[in-house]
């Protein structure tokens, strides 16, 4: 019989989030009067999206003004003047916005690539709440070489305990900012002598709402000025919380959203020559055609549908060593499978998730898996948001891969002061075999105590036929935020027989119990020092009998410098238990025992707004039975706004007693852009782990939405004892996207 556990901690967690609301009444510190309010103004035409504002139209608005300083010093007025207005008509939404600034040859323009990081650059961020749920998102962004960077907020941009300084592309939907979402929309910049200025056009069909009719949106504004590494904000938020903290936005009204629903066609065509040198001795030549639609049932439920969904235009995964015995994760960055993707994020990010897209459509070992058809419907219906999505795959018979069918159905319930209940069903099936399937379900939530202290959990189970035991997992946890002090102490269980096959596992069969205690230091009077942190965190894996599988005490004191430079003395005390014996690299198997060691981890980077910059981590110390010396980090380099370059490198050097190695992760990306929509990129890796030399060039020209044009080659080189051409690919692939309801 399949065992049922549900912690009692878990129920008491569950029972405390149903009462939510009247702690919050009794407790909540945020007073919504305290926020400032925008209003929006109608006008019969629309402004010309050049960037410049020289119309007469944005003088009908009401300027937007007063930004006030997060960082350096949270509360002073901003260093450099900005006014935004907003107008509006049946369509879409227009904003304008003035960056004046007193040295404008000083502004940091950036790279002219869409979805650039915005950390290293001057640049204007919106985030609007259009549920006003106080914890979802859309953002909206540019900088002064005018790019478009958007992505969607979820859960107020939390992500879990596990992401630990993961980049916001790599960390996935569970990072709590979907990065990888691109919206309809259009932004145009200038820049002169007294600053410089942006126009964006964001269409009512790119947004989701409520309904149609009079809106009361939550809103907030953050201008980065770089090199005073200062972001200011419109509606202040403590510097303990970051720009997604949509609970403590202001409020935008005045605007009549439109209640027309939406239709957009997004068909494709490719043609492709690919050869296998390996099993093969000619070229496969295809052509394919497909596509997505997209229709909006109201303002606030979209349907989205897809036919022989392709990506081959996505860029290749980033490749990783392994010198450790459990999975890596790799980021989903397929674009059907981004937009609403945290809807359906359930679990321990990165760690023990229920859904995790990339097991549709690519088998165990990277193979590709058709995609026949499918269909995903997001939105909100009666206070719920609500996310149901069905693929249907086709059989691989070389992997081994049958017909599937994989269904999820997802509801969560918003609730005051940052609170939430949710309940996930994920489901495969193999369409010629009904009793070859699997089951996974879960009930979690969070529950905010004032602005300082939450509380997060989950409970889930699985079904799978041949497995009867241990089929759960649950995990509770909570946090306190102030300005000084930091607190995180979660506790985790997963079963030896829990099996989210549509999700993600790093390791089963565990007990994990987490901690994390950091104080933050402002030392008064040294301009050339942002902040200190010490903490210390505790982080451990027990098996069900007890024993230590793994064992970690992390010290360190991150010291970040005024212009962004940072360094971070670490010194961490691991404890290792290998039950079964593995192979690290190639004829080197780690043999079971307890191992104890010491390893310095140390990390820094320059300032990353600078031409040049440096970011890497060393490790020195004891490495299972023996001893590891390790080196990683990127070199980044641009030249004006179009030509940007990064090395990343990796080297490690082991000796253990059961053999010595060397492992070798070498990445070389280069990126010209034409402009912010026609670009050249390459990416050429070398992993000795597999002895691949492997390269990625990827031309675009892009339309909106990330349709366009693209032009992508591959080729994989093996370097060892069988070197030689491996794979080689050629794909011209051209997407187009139809407003069918203008």
């Amino acid at each position: 019989m399949r065992q049922i556990c549900l912690p009692i901690p878990t129920l008491l967690w569950l029972v405390a989030g149903s009462l939510a609301p009247s702690l919050q009444a009794q407790t909540s510190a945020d007073d919504p009067t305290d926020r400032p309010t925008a209003h929006g103004t109608v006008v019969d035409e629309a402004p010309l999206i050049n960037g410049l504002l020289d119309e007469e139209v944005w003088g009908l608005a009401s300027p937007i003004a007063n930004f006030v300083q997060h960082e350096p010093f949270e509360g002073r007025p901003a260093t450099e003047r900005t006014e935004v207005r907003i107008l509006y008509d049946a369509r879409a939404v227009y904003i304008g916005a003035w960056m004046f600034d007193s040295d404008p040859s000083a502004i940091v323009v950036g790279e002219t690539r869409r979805d650039a990081s915005l950390q290293d650059t001057d640049a204007l961020l919106f985030v609007f709440d259009t549920y006003l749920d106080h914890q979802n998102g859309f953002v909206f962004a540019t900088t002064p070489a005018g790019i478009e960077h958007d992505g969607q907020v979820i859960n107020e941009g939390r992500g879990g305990e596990d992401i630990r300084g993961a980049a916001r592309q790599q960390a996935g939907t569970g990072g709590g900012f979907n990065l990888n979402w691109d919206g309809s929309w259009e932004v145009a910049t200038s820049v002169d002598e007294q600053g410089w200025y942006a126009e964006f056009r964001i269409p009512f069909s790119t947004l989701r709402y409520g309904g149609g009719g009079p809106q009361t949106w939550g809103m907030n504004i953050s201008r980065q000025v770089r090199r005073r590494n200062e972001q200011a904000f419109w509606a202040p938020i403590g510097r303990q919380y970051n720009f997604y903290r949509v609970s403590q936005a202001g409020t935008l009204d005045g605007i009549t959203a439109p209640t027309r629903r939406t239709m957009t066609l997004t068909p494709y065509g490719l043609s492709s020559a690919h050869r296998d040198f390996v099993s093969s001795t000619e070229t496969d030549f295809d052509a394919e055609v497909g596509g997505e639609a997209k229709l909006g049932l109201s303002s606030s439920l979209t349907l989205d549908l897809t036919v022989n969904t392709d990506f081959a235009q996505v860029e290749v995964d980033e490749q990783q060593i392994n010198l450790d015995r459990f999975r890596l994760f790799f980021p989903e960055k397929r674009p059907f499978f981004l937009e609403n993707a945290g809807t359906f994020a359930v679990g321990s990010p990165q760690a023990a998730e229920l859904f995790f897209s990339r097991r549709i459509g690519i088998g165990s070992e990277g193979t590709p898996v058709p995609i026949i058809a499918g269909g995903r419907l997001t939105g909100k219906a009666g206070g719920f948001t609500l996310g149901f999505l069905n693929i249907q795959t086709d059989r691989v018979d070389g992997a081994g891969v049958p017909n599937n069918n994989y269904a999820v159905g997802r509801v969560t319930r918003e609730l005051p002061n940052r609170s939430r209940l949710g309940a996930i069903v994920v489901s495969r099936l193999n369409t010629d075999d009904t009793d070859d399937y699997n089951l996974a379900y879960a009930v979690d939530g969070r529950m905010g105590i004032g602005e300082a202290v939450n509380f997060d959990g989950y409970a889930a189970w699985t079904e799978t036929p041949e497995l009867t035991g241990r089929e759960h997992a649950w995990n509770i946890g909570g946090g306190y935020d102030t300005r000084d002090w930091s607190v995180r102490l979660s506790v985790r269980e997963v079963g030896e027989d829990f099996n989210p096959e549509v999700g993600f596992l790093t390791r089963a069969e565990y007990r994990s119990f987490n901690a994390r205690v950091q104080y933050n230091i402002r030392p008064p009077g040294l301009t050339w020092l942002r902040e200190l942190r010490p903490h210390i965190s505790f982080r451990s894996f027990y098996d069900f009998d007890g024993f230590s599988e793994s064992r970690n005490v992390h010290v360190d004191s991150h010291i970040e410098f005024s212009n962004g430079a940072f360094f971070s003395p670490a010194f961490n005390f691991e404890h290792e238990g290998v039950k079964e014996p593995f192979e690290i690299a190639d004829g080197v198997v780690v043999s079971p025992g307890v191992y104890d060691n010491v390893i310095t981890g140390w990390q820094f980077n320059s300032n990353l707004s600078a031409p040049v910059s440096i970011a890497g981590e060393l490790n020195v110390g004891g490495f299972f039975s023996g001893t590891r010396k390790g080196i990683s980090g990127n070199v980044n380099a641009r030249m004006g706004t179009t030509l940007a370059a990064g090395l990343r490198f990796g080297f490690d050097d082991v000796d253990l007693a059961e053999g010595s190695f060397q492992s070798v992760l070498l990445g070389l990306r280069v990126a010209y852009s034409f402009t912010p929509r026609i670009f050249l990129q390459s990416l050429v890796q070398y992993n000795n782990q597999s002895d691949d030399l492997s390269g990625n060039v990827r031309f675009g020209w892009l339309n909106t939405a990330g349709t366009g044009l693209f032009l992508v080659y591959n080729e994989v080189q093996q370097t060892g004892a069988l070197s030689g051409t491996q794979d080689r690919a050629f794909v011209v692939k051209f997407t187009r996207q139809f407003n069918l309801l203008r």
